[in-house]
């Protein structure tokens, strides 16, 4: 059985506060911790741990909610979900520069609170896929040898001449630097030339 989705709320009011906390919790949801001001929001994220917050815009004290979103974002991934009374379009275009998982406005539906969690975890599991497979591929990348450039070759018996001056298997050479292996056989005109008597009398 997976563990309950934590949530930090932020909210300077604590009617509000409490009634957020009630709905939150009626739907399975645990909340962590609750926060008034910036400051408290960002230390509550690093004290709680929480899997998401809901942090209201308009907060007590010298920082506001976006504020305290960039903050939070600039040593954490936790996702935020902001929920404010304010329609203002400049107040939501500074809240989208935050990369925001999620914007409620008040009065707000519970289905549509609901909603929103499940959408914002969704969308921060799938970033955190991403990110690993992109960490994964650059590892990929890194490990990948390739040969490129002249490779000083002798003319006789083929060796290659490595860096450090000393000459080493041609096979041996590409082996240590590619993905590349080697299964040996014998081409027909080495062969005619190897062991003439087994063609000698094939015409």
């Amino acid at each position: 059985m997976h563990r309950p989705i934590s949530i930090l709320v932020v909210e300077d009011d604590s009617n509000v506060s409490t009634v957020l906390t009630a709905r939150l919790e009626s739907l399975d949801y645990q909340v962590c911790g609750t926060a008034e001001t910036g400051l408290e929001a960002i230390s509550g994220v690093y004290r709680h741990l929480p899997d998401l917050v809901i942090m209201d815009i308009l907060l007590k004290g010298d920082m506001n909610g976006i504020e305290a979103a960039a903050k939070i974002a600039e040593g954490s991934d936790v996702p935020v979900i902001y929920m404010t009374c304010l329609s203002d379009r400049q107040i939501f275009e500074r809240a989208i520069g935050t990369h925001p998982y999620g914007y409620i406005i008040k009065p707000y539906d519970i289905n549509e609170l609901r909603s929103a969690i499940e959408i914002a975890v969704v969308k921060h599991e799938a970033a955190k896929a991403r990110e690993t497979l992109i960490a994964q591929l650059q590892k990929a990348l890194r490990e990948v040898k390739t040969l490129t450039g002249l490779l000083p070759i002798c003319a006789s018996c083929k060796k290659i001449r490595k860096d450090d001056s000393t000459w080493q298997q041609i096979e041996e050479y590409i082996s240590s630097h590619s993905d590349a292996d080697f299964t040996h056989g014998i081409c027909p005109e080495c062969a005619h030339r190897l062991y003439p008597e087994l063609y000698q009398n094939k015409g």
